[in-house]
């Protein structure tokens, strides 16, 4: 990760949001599970993508995380696409249900996101999950593929809920070279 830019952004109740972004290109915004650290995926996919990822406050509100994603949505731009791992996963699906400008979104074992949500959400979504993961977790991963509008879902072989960022790097870069 050679090119990286610190920045700032003011979430709607003026909460300050610290963000980083690598690389250059279309921007993605990595949005971590609550004990996740994305730099790992973010080097990979800085080779080809602009990544911003930044620091979710601590247990707050889902609405007032909603408005943190916006505010870091609108810093990396127009168009910019989502990947949310676990609890991250859920806060991303949330945000696009709320109308959240969101380019593509794929998220690797979300949390569960209540069934009125799921049907707003309306852009291209791809769900991952791993194929060593408990069968209750990759059951869940094709029901919400399934109750999504726009979705199709993978399994990566072997991963468990610690996914490795090696083996979900290319299948998000897959994805998100995908045209809309």
């Amino acid at each position: 990760m050679d090119e990286m830019c610190r920045g700032r952004v003011v979430s709607r109740d003026g909460t300050e949001i610290a963000y980083e972004r690598y690389g250059r290109g279309r921007a993605v915004v990595l949005v971590d599970g609550a004990d996740g650290d994305g730099r790992a995926l973010a080097g990979l996919l800085a080779r080809r993508f602009s990544v911003v990822t930044y620091r979710r406050r601590g247990p707050a509100p889902v609405e007032r995380e909603i408005e943190d994603l916006a505010a870091v949505l609108e810093a990396a731009g127009p168009g910019a696409a989502v990947h949310g791992t676990e609890t991250g996963g859920g806060l991303a699906l949330a945000g696009a249900a709320a109308g959240l400008p969101v380019g593509a979104l794929s998220v690797y074992e979300p949390e569960a996101l209540a069934d009125g949500l799921v049907a707003a959400v309306h852009a291209r979504v791809l769900v991952v999950d791993g194929g060593a993961s408990p069968a209750a977790t990759r059951h869940a991963a094709r029901a919400l593929t399934a109750a999504l509008p726009r979705a199709r879902h993978r399994t990566l072989t072997g991963q468990t809920h610690e996914v490795a960022p090696h083996v979900l790097a290319p299948v998000l870069e897959e994805f998100l070279d995908e045209p809309a």
